[in-house]
């Protein structure tokens, strides 16, 4: 190969021009059969393609739609809980306060009947 002329590697170049000017020749016209069923079917799948991307988008968005649903069931249910324990507390807090002026009516009528029985006593 070292010993190739100018002449030979000349050849060499115009036959490799030559090979690809017949490739591209030999190419089916753009408007043959065999290119127009090519055409179609990638056409089909990028259809295809296309349907599948638009249900996975919209699966995505059914489930990011259910989890917002879940967590707003979930927030409710939280701030319902929390209210209940509100009204709880407040229930035992208002139960404990009537319980302590019960209690102290309960002393305060003692304390009367004492003095009551103290006054009769003395007079």
């Amino acid at each position: 190969m070292k010993n190739q002329s100018f002449q030979d590697r000349r050849a060499a170049a115009e036959a490799a021009k030559s090979a690809l000017l017949e490739k591209f020749k030999a190419r089916p016209a753009s408007d043959s059969p065999e290119v127009l069923a090519r055409q179609a079917e990638r056409a089909r799948i990028t259809a295809e393609r296309e349907k599948r991307a638009a249900e996975r988008e919209k699966a995505k968005r059914e489930e990011a739609e259910r989890l917002e649903q879940e967590r707003a069931a979930q927030a409710a249910a939280a701030e319902e809980a929390a209210n209940a324990a509100r009204r709880a507390k407040e229930e035992n807090d208002q139960a404990l306060i009537k319980q302590m002026l019960e209690y102290e009516a309960e002393l305060k009528s003692k304390r009367d009947a004492r003095y009551a029985a103290r006054k009769a006593r003395r007079g």
